[in-house]
């Protein structure tokens, strides 16, 4: 197994690309977005190994965002290679009419329901179609699941399931982590899997993924994520292997510090409703976030409203008419989130 950066800084940082080889065997796990200057390093880092597009026999997507899947339909033509993606994610990697056209309507309810200002709207949705050209070729997928073992580039993955940040993001165990129980119980009996994986933004070194507003189609996006974090503290890796940036050494303790977070930027969203009064998302993502812009104007809302929502299924705050009224703070935020 070997890493490709790539130079994209659009988003949560530079992406990385993984290559699998196995003498012709030739996968890639993530394939970052479909700029010249990202083409260029992914050309460049696969002939720096020998290879080049057209020798890719298999795609493995963490998820269908297009700094991790921008590329894979260019690769898919060249070389025929098979796409891999959770079947969640596969119509939007297809590039699908239907499913596009849903998933932009659900952004729209959203975007209104969040209270968004027309101004804000507008810049969105200005940057959004300026990006259209990033999103790449579309690819035809072969829809995985959750368990979903894959034989590609000499090496063995399993898949592992892990929503919140998208509906089908999903990490893949490698080699000796992906032969143990996918619940956790080693051949020794105990809990540990141990190991290592591919984590797409399921868990990212530095940045906290973003929820709410990375994909808009999560049902109870917070309760989603926290659930993946602590199946995936249970598990134990060894090191992960995350799709922007640095392999992350202590994967267990990352992804606490991820649900410290969250805990208390629950605790920041009570406080904006106790000092400020019932508001709208957009309202509590300003007082948490401040002037946002390009995709940080869906991002910082849709982050207020998955607390919100969460704290509302959770009967601490009341939602009507677009605004969130906290009924009574709660004093023990660990056993909330």
């Amino acid at each position: 197994m070997d890493r490709i950066t790539l130079g994209n800084e659009e988003f949560e940082g530079r992406n990385n690309a993984y290559v699998l080889a196995d003498g012709d065997e030739l996968a890639l796990v993530d394939t970052g977005v479909s700029t010249d200057d990202i083409r260029a390093d992914l050309r460049d880092g696969l002939a720096e190994r020998g290879y080049e597009f057209a020798d890719v026999d298999d795609i493995v997507l963490t998820h269908f965002h297009v700094d991790h899947a921008g590329l894979a339909g260019e690769i898919q033509r060249e070389s025929d290679a098979t796409v891999y993606v959770h079947e969640a994610d596969a119509p939007l990697v297809e590039q699908d009419e239907e499913a596009v056209a849903a998933l932009e309507d659900r952004r729209e309810t959203l975007l209104e329901e969040w209270g968004l200002p027309e101004d804000a709207r507008e810049e969105l949705l200005a940057f959004l179609d300026g990006s259209v050209h990033i999103e790449g070729l579309p690819a035809e997928p072969t829809p995985i699941e959750d368990g979903t073992v894959l034989e590609v580039g000499g090496t063995t993955l399993e898949t592992v399931h892990a929503p919140g940040h998208a509906a089908g993001l999903c990490c893949f165990e490698i080699g000796d982590a992906a032969e143990t129980d996918r619940r956790g119980e080693g051949t020794d009996g105990d809990s540990r899997t141990g190991g290592e994986a591919f984590v797409g933004d399921a868990v990212l070194p530095v940045y906290t993924p973003n929820v709410g507003g990375a994909d808009v189609r999560v049902e109870r996006p917070l309760e989603r994520y926290a659930e993946t974090l602590r199946a995936f503290i249970d598990r134990e890796y060894d090191r992960v292997w995350p799709g922007h940036r640095d392999p992350i050494e202590d994967p267990s303790e990352r992804a606490r510090t991820i649900l410290d977070h969250h805990r208390e930027r629950t605790g920041n969203v009570l406080d904006v409703l106790e000092e400020h009064g019932q508001a709208d998302a957009w309202t509590v993502s300003a007082h948490l976030f401040g002037d946002l812009e390009g995709i940080h104007i869906v991002h910082g809302p849709g982050e207020a409203y998955a607390h919100l929502d969460h704290l509302r299924h959770e009967d601490v705050v009341a939602y009507d008419d677009g605004e969130y009224r906290l009924l009574e703070r709660p004093t023990d935020l660990e056993a909330l989130v």
